[in-house]
């Protein structure tokens, strides 16, 4: 892992970020990028209206005096750091900021997020994350807010299902498991005697890169899936949930609920995300 993409988004949360994104780019000697988008005016075409040039300076102004508070949270963070860091401020140019996340996100190794946030974050940044994870073919690290750890890593807890995005989610998180790392592969069915599909294959694959792991398995119902690989975390004092992501199309996610978007409202520790 060489280059990590931490996206600011907002001041409120640049630290919440940056507590995940600088001990990761530490470890691994990599390319950290902090990455801040510009807002676009939103001008709505056929309204015939004249906007003054005061209110185009005033906007300017005002992003521009946001970028350059969250730069200096960024440089605080990294001015004592040996690892290559890079600042970065793009203007979004169109009606949502994501385009230039899921751009930047396209040459990472691993892309950090901070958890939606309504109070503070802007209209164009709305759903910002989930199409960073839908359409950057990269893993996003969720980082709640408030988030405050000097490593990561070090327990685990892997939400395991026989599927494309459970699998890729699993090798991109190996350079995120710490050495002697506590590692759960938790397997959720719906029955106590469902068949754990993988689980112990899983396991023995994850021995070869020296991680020792656990199979557990665990009896949810789908609408309680989230909740409960949330309370193995907190119940093992695991730091990091590794998880497949968006598995089912957009119109079951909204009509059923997925365990992508509970996890995203209200894992209270990091969850790296693949699809």
């Amino acid at each position: 892992m060489k280059t990590i993409l931490a996206c600011l988004n907002s001041q409120e949360h640049a630290d919440d970020v940056l507590a995940a994104a600088v001990p990761l780019a530490r470890r691994n000697s990599a390319h950290l990028i902090g990455l801040h988008t510009i807002e676009a005016l939103a001008v709505y075409p056929g309204l015939i209206v004249h906007i003054p040039d005061t209110v185009y300076a005033n906007f300017a102004e005002s992003q521009g005096a946001t970028s350059a508070a969250i730069r200096k949270i960024f440089d605080a963070h990294v001015h004592a750091e040996d690892f290559v860091s890079e600042w970065r401020e793009v203007h979004a140019e169109s009606m949502t900021a994501s385009d230039r996340m899921i751009e930047a996100a396209q040459t990472s190794d691993l892309v950090i997020m901070a958890q939606s946030d309504a109070t503070v974050d802007r209209a164009d940044q709305h759903l910002a994350q989930e199409q960073v994870i839908r359409r950057s073919g990269r893993p996003v690290l969720h980082v709640p807010n408030g988030y405050r750890a000097e490593e990561m890593g070090k327990s685990v807890v892997i939400g395991w299902s026989p599927t494309r995005e459970a699998a890729r989610a699993v090798h991109d998180a190996l350079p995120l498991i710490a050495k002697g790392a506590d590692v759960a592969i938790v397997v959720v069915h719906e029955a106590a005697d469902g068949q754990y599909s993988g689980s112990t294959e899983l396991a023995r694959a994850l021995d070869r890169h020296g991680i020792e792991a656990e199979v557990v398995p665990r009896t949810a119902r789908k609408a309680d899936i989230a909740e409960m690989l949330e309370q193995e975390a907190l119940e093992r004092g695991a730091d990091l949930i590794v998880t497949g992501a968006f598995g089912h199309s957009r119109l079951y996610d909204f009509v059923i609920g997925a365990v992508t978007l509970d996890l995203m409202q209200r894992a209270k520790v990091p969850v790296l995300f693949s699809r």
